[in-house]
């Protein structure tokens, strides 16, 4: 379970799916990514969630690398990163054209739990 300021992004982002259709899959072990979903069209989306630390970035940069070592290679699932307002532009680091070829997208969490779309 994530702690601190994770677990705030991370349930805030997972009603938010829930609120847009999206079924939140169950995480069998450890070391899975934080949100695994699939909606009733048959999409799947695995994000990748970090809250407010001492060194975004580098946090930020980790998500990418965990998103990466778990892509899977189907082609109906598409990969998120989640961060709080503060970290997007630690978030946007990664030019948006290798985020596309990645089907990459960030979402903010803000203070009051309101999820946006990012890139």
């Amino acid at each position: 379970m994530p702690r601190g300021d994770e677990a705030r992004v991370q349930a805030a982002f997972e009603q938010w799916l829930a609120n847009s259709g999206w079924t939140l899959r169950f995480k069998a072990e450890r070391g899975d990514v934080d949100v695994d979903a699939v909606h009733a069209d048959g999409r799947r989306l695995l994000a990748e969630v970090k809250g407010r630390t001492s060194a975004p970035g580098l946090d930020v940069d980790t998500a990418y690398g965990q998103l990466l070592r778990r892509m899977t290679g189907e082609m109906n699932t598409a990969y998120a990163v989640v961060v709080p307002e503060s970290c997007v532009a630690a978030a946007l680091r990664v030019p948006q054209a290798v985020r596309d070829l990645l089907d990459i997208t960030v979402y903010a969490v803000n203070e009051q739990g309101d999820v946006r779309f990012v890139a």
